[in-house]
Parts: structure tokens; C-alpha cells; sequence
């Protein structure tokens, strides 16, 4: 490396984006994900005792992928190479592969081999990688955002321990904002800025898990505004909301005005107004509520209000939380728009609610009342001797594929649980029992 090369390096690490400045070089500074990099986690105890075997990390943007990978990088005895997948080759990856051959064959050298957007790679590109994977040329360490079992080859999958890292929590992101702002050797310490106690939860909260999208908006603050009289640079609610293009609804995750508002956006689908179930999906995804818990409440809605008036309800609806799930935002509020409108528009019963509800409270309330002995499991060899599937009527020997017979406890024969609404496709199946069984199921 020449002096023009030094200078430029060096200029480079100072006017790195705050994000990766603060990038942790260590695992005691590493904020989250717990779930896998605990002190008696499997991927803590592989990093310190430096064996690292091939590893995919998985998981939204901002979460710690590069991060941990890093981390890896600065505990290692191995050499470490990354690559970028949107970036580089075949060309890139046959001169690494050559490298880490030379390396392990002079000086008995591991290389980890670091592929960011590895799903970017082709099958091509993923499968030249396999035999050096297998001989343990290389170990790989590749990071995504999309679900490697759909985006990577299976072969890779299958040399490889998948960790799926989850959104950061507030009180994470607010570690590291704080952090941000009090590190004067690699944070804006040295700026002197006080950050706002309603600054901080707001960032926090609208980031939604990505501390890249958090720590970016801190230093576009801190470093576009001007000192007050007092000598600091104040980081009040207004200012984050700029510096994140959000604006502050008044949408407290955790409070009042959120249970306010996904009850208005169920009531409204249940109520058949796909305008204001549209609004208020709106106003959460705009205040940064999480995808998969709107999602999970257009789910529930499904079954809850439409049951089987339109059993096609739920399928949207769990195909639209899947979709959203794969897709990320914004994608995904369209899905889960074309969801919400499914609902709103669909015929509506609560015949699933009152079914499970009365059978609920029988169980409950009740003793546990005798299974029929026909109806006991006759598939073991001393069945019959207890009389269990004996008189047992297959409904598809007879007409219609049915057949009366008795199939809840005598003690609760007459009971009636499942009463359908007279409402879209609940109408056919009341007219179909009608046929089969020659009465009304009311």
C-alpha cells in the first residue's frame, strides 16, 4: 500500500456513515439478537472458540447480519474475504477460491468467506461455490433478506447453519442512539448534542426494528442543526421526524391511540367499509406498526367475521400475510391493502365464534362426557375386545356419501354447536345439510 492509498483508506474510515462506525467489533458490544448470540447460544460459543462453521445469516435490513460477520472477521485466526453479491462475479469468486487454496496449502490458512445479498448470486454462481464449501477451501458466511430456503440452493442450505436475526426491540435501538450520541472516538460525541427524551422514543419506534435507518437519521440531526445559544445541538421530536421523513402521528405503539386504531380498522372490515379499513391500514403503515401484526389481525378477521360465509376470506388473508412476510415494505402494503378490501367486501357470519364458543363453554363448564365406542380408534390389535369401531357406519358406503348416525356423546346428542348465517356461501350449506339429512340445521 503506497501513501496515496493510506490517506485514502483513512479518509474513507472518518467519513464512514455512522452505521458502520458504530458496527461493533466485538460480541460484548453487540446489542440484541439474543436469541442466537446469548452466552449459551451456539453461534457465542462458535465465534469465541473461533470455529466457525459455514453459516447463513437471515433476516430484515438493519438487523446485525454484516454486523456479526464483522465481528467474526476481527476474532478469527482464519482470513476473511467478503464479497458483495450485486457487485461481483464468478471472476470475483475464482480469484478468492484461488487465494484461500494457496493460503490453506502453504501456511494451513482457513479462509471465512463473506458473501453480502448473497441471494443476488445465481444458481450458476451458488453452485460454484459447493466444492469448496464441501473440501473446506472456504468457510461461508453469506447474509440475506430474503428467506434463504426459497433464495438459496439447497445444497448450500444443507452445508450450512441458517440464523434468522429478528428486528432490533425499541429498547435496543435506544441503546444505540444513545450510544451513537455520547461515542466521541467513533460516534458524534463530539458534537455535543443532547437527543430528546420524546426524540429518542420516537426513533426508536418508527425505525421499526432497523437500527441502519435509526443511526442514519441521528447523524442527518446531528449534523444539520445548528447549535443553540445554550452551546448544544438539540435533537427535538420535530427534528427526528424530519430527519426520518415521518411524520409524528398520534400513534403510540404502545398506547391508547394504537388499540384505538386496529380496532377501528376491524371494525371497519367487519362493518363492509373497504374505504375506511383502507384508511386506517394506512395510518398504521404509515406510523410504522409492524406488517406481520396487521397481517395477523386481517387473519383472525377472516375467521372471526367471515367464517364460512366466504371460506376463500382466509385464504387471502393467509396468503397476503405470507406475501407481506416475503415481500417487506413497501411491497407489502399493497398486499395487505387487496387483503383488508377482501374482507370488508365479503359476506360476513360469526357462526365460527359462536360454534367454538358454546363448545368451549360445554367443555368447560361440564364433565368430560363418553366418545361413542364406534367412534373410538380401532386401528391396535385388541381393539375389537373393547368393543372400540364396532357398528362403525363409513358415511362413503352410502348414498350421498352420508349416513345418520350418532357422533356426539350420548350426554350431549341434541346439542347444537355450528349454526350457519344466512349469508353467501353459508346459504349452501345450509341447503346442502337440508338435502342430506332432510332438516334445517337451526
Amino acid at each position: 500500500m503506497d501513501l496515496f492509498d493510506y490517506m485514502r483508506k483513512d479518509t474513507m474510515k472518518k467519513e464512514a456513515p455512522l452505521a458502520s462506525r458504530l458496527r461493533p467489533k466485538t460480541l460484548d458490544e453487540v446489542v440484541g439478537q439474543s436469541h442466537i448470540i446469548g452466552k449459551d447460544k451456539l453461534l457465542y460459543r462458535a465465534i469465541k472458540a473461533d470455529k466457525i462453521s459455514s453459516i447463513l445469516f437471515y433476516g430484515p435490513p438493519g438487523t446485525g447480519k454484516t454486523t456479526l460477520a464483522k465481528v467474526i472477521a476481527n476474532t478469527t485466526s482464519s482470513l476473511f474475504t467478503q464479497i458483495n453479491a450485486t457487485s461481483s462475479g464468478k471472476k470475483d469468486m475464482e480469484a478468492v477460491i484461488e487465494e484461500a487454496k494457496n493460503n490453506l496449502g502453504m501456511y494451513g490458512k482457513k479462509t471465512i468467506l463473506f458473501i453480502d445479498e448473497i441471494h443476488r448470486f445465481n444458481k450458476g454462481q451458488q453452485d460454484y461455490l459447493l466444492p469448496f464449501v464441501e473440501d473446506g477451501t472456504v468457510v461461508l458466511i453469506g447474509a440475506t433478506t430474503e428467506n434463504p430456503y426459497f433464495e438459496v440452493n439447497s445444497a448450500l442450505i444443507s452445508r450450512s447453519i441458517i440464523f434468522e436475526l429478528k428486528p432490533l426491540d425499541k429498547e435496543d435501538i435506544k441503546t444505540l442512539l444513545m450510544r451513537a450520541v455520547k461515542d466521541e472516538e467513533r460516534g458524534l460525541g463530539v458534537y455535543k448534542a443532547i437527543l430528546h427524551e420524546d426524540a429518542l422514543e420516537f426513533l426508536a419506534d418508527i425505525s421499526n426494528g432497523d437500527a441502519r435507518a435509526a443511526l442514519n437519521a441521528i447523524e442527518l440531526g446531528v449534523l444539520t442543526t445548528e447549535r443553540s445559544e445554550d452551546g448544544f445541538i438539540h435533537i427535538t421530536l420535530s427534528v427526528a421526524s424530519e430527519c426520518i421523513q415521518k411524520r409524528v402521528l398520534k400513534y403510540d405503539k404502545n398506547g391508547d391511540n394504537h388499540y384505538d386504531t386496529i380496532s377501528a380498522f376491524i371494525k371497519s372490515m367487519r362493518g363492509s367499509d373497504p374505504d375506511a379499513a383502507i384508511y386506517y391500514l394506512a395510518r398504521m403503515l404509515y406510523a410504522g406498526e409492524e406488517v406481520a401484526f396487521i397481517a395477523r389481525r386481517i387473519m383472525i378477521c377472516a375467521s372471526e367475521d367471515v367464517s364460512n360465509a366466504d371460506p376463500n376470506a382466509l385464504v387471502v388473508a393467509t396468503s397476503a400475510a405470507l406475501a407481506a412476510e416475503r415481500l417487506g415494505m413497501p411491497e407489502a402494503q399493497i398486499v395487505l391493502a387487496q387483503a383488508a378490501a377482501y374482507i370488508a367486501c365479503a359476506p360476513k357470519s360469526n357462526s365460527a365464534v359462536s360454534a367454538i364458543g358454546a363448545a368451549m363453554k360445554v367443555v368447560e363448564n361440564e364433565k368430560t362426557a363418553t366418545i361413542p365406542s364406534y367412534l373410538m380408534d380401532a386401528h391396535y390389535k385388541s381393539a375389537s375386545k373393547l368393543g372400540h369401531g364396532i357398528g362403525y357406519k363409513y358415511a362413503h358406503d352410502y348414498e350421498n356419501h352420508y349416513v345418520e348416525q350418532q357422533y356426539l356423546p350420548d350426554e350431549l346428542k341434541d346439542r347444537v354447536f355450528y349454526v350457519p348465517s344466512d349469508n353467501g356461501y353459508e346459504v349452501e350449506i345450509q341447503e346442502y345439510f337440508k338435502k342430506i339429512k332432510g332438516k334445517d340445521m337451526k
